[in-house]
């Protein structure tokens, strides 16, 4: 049982990560039971996933959660391991009530309330629902021609761990966001014989720091000030602290950074990639249009073979089945609104962890956390 007979529904939140974590510590800090259901067997299942190289690029202040800091002992940039041994504990520090196992289909309005459809046939009476299933959801895997013919490995970056498979391969990784980069560089550094980088649109990149000045800290001033003025800032910026890779394959984009932002396109923080291009240890080439057996066909025509294709191309939110008959969701699967705000006819349905800000995603969770539980404690009062 999830709740005992005649209780008082509780506040559902679906999703073990850190924003249905801190939202689950929110509420409980204003006395609202919280039921955190995570489909996996322990919390942080995404970040568990990731790739052994993975470290954030946001510092470890601006990466904690409401009431428990992260120990200075993890450094100013949190590993992977780190950060989920961080998320393990802030669950024992809240008390958190956690249900594993048990995975949410369907959402549904009822005069009451809510009501969720669980793994097990379960039916889940709900005062309000938190939604933190993550913005990495589900692996986004372009449909290429030829894709199901490719005959060397073609894998998501999902499933990608460490370089040691690849040692003395060709490999072309396909995507130049902050994955991508990560990736190619752990390859370059790994032992592969050649890694290519394929990009559709240059991307920003920035320097993770500067003169101890991390870019998170940028960024988080950038959303108080117009657009037009952070992209000329940021022009200026890039042209006198990186250099110009055009003649390597990834020109300065023509957009401007925060622009970019806006449109959902958050920069490359600089923690090697220049200097593995600038030496050739990473090659950039043009996008991926179709496959051939064991050929990949370039957008600027060229074909190369490489021996393994490694998708960095990014996840979809997966909330169609979950919410999609409530008509909270825009036209590319992610929610209307989220935080605190709630769409017409779904009181009490509140979404969190699916944007990708410039200011760090693990610092706007947390702020989302305090404002979904006053919001519900106030909606919990009126009742």
């Amino acid at each position: 049982m999830l709740m005992p007979d005649n209780a008082t529904p509780p506040v559902y939140v679906i999703g073990g990560g850190p924003g249905g974590l801190a939202t689950a510590a929110a509420l409980g800090a204003r006395g609202i039971r919280a039921v955190v259901l995570e489909k996996s067997d322990a919390v942080a299942a995404s970040w568990r996933g990731h790739y052994d190289r993975l470290e954030l690029h946001t510092t470890r202040r601006l990466s904690a959660l409401p009431r428990l800091p992260i120990p200075r002992s993890h450094g100013r940039w949190l590993g992977r391991d780190a950060l989920v041994g961080y998320l393990e504990r802030y669950a024992e520090h809240h008390r958190l009530e956690i249900v594993t196992g048990v995975e949410v289909s369907r959402v549904e309005r009822t005069d009451a309330g809510w009501l969720l459809h669980a793994s097990g046939g379960r039916e889940l009476a709900a005062a309000a629902v938190v939604v933190a299933t993550g913005h990495n959801h589900t692996p986004y895997l372009p449909d290429w021609d030829g894709r199901e013919a490719f005959t060397g490995e073609l894998l998501h970056a999902r499933h990608y761990r460490n370089a040691g498979p690849y040692a003395g391969r060709d490999v072309l990784v396909v995507g130049s966001g902050n994955t991508g980069a990560d990736i190619a560089l752990d390859l370059a550094e790994g032992g592969a014989s050649r890694v290519r980088l394929a990009v559709r649109t240059p991307p920003h990149i920035v320097r993770r720091t500067t003169a101890g000045w991390a870019a998170q800290r940028t960024g988080i001033l950038c959303r108080r000030l117009p657009r037009v003025a952070v992209d000329r800032a940021a022009g200026v910026v890039a042209r006198l602290s990186l250099p110009d890779l055009t003649e390597q394959g990834l020109p300065r984009p023509a957009t401007g950074l925060y622009s970019r932002v806006l449109e959902g396109a958050i920069p490359v923080q600089d923690v090697g990639l220049v200097d593995a291009v600038r030496s050739g240890a990473v090659e950039p080439v043009a996008a991926v249009e179709s496959f051939d057996h064991d050929k990949v066909t370039l957008s600027d025509g060229t074909c190369v073979s490489p021996d393994a294709v490694i998708a960095a191309t990014g996840y979809r939110r997966g909330l169609e089945g979950l919410v999609g008959h409530l008509d909270v969701l825009d036209g590319r699967g992610r929610p209307r609104v989220h935080g605190s705000r709630t769409a017409a006819g779904a009181p009490g349905l509140h979404f969190t962890g699916f944007t990708n800000p410039i200011s760090g995603m693990l610092r706007e969770l947390a702020l989302d956390a305090g404002r979904i539980a006053k919001k519900i404690a106030r909606a919990t009062a009126r009742t």
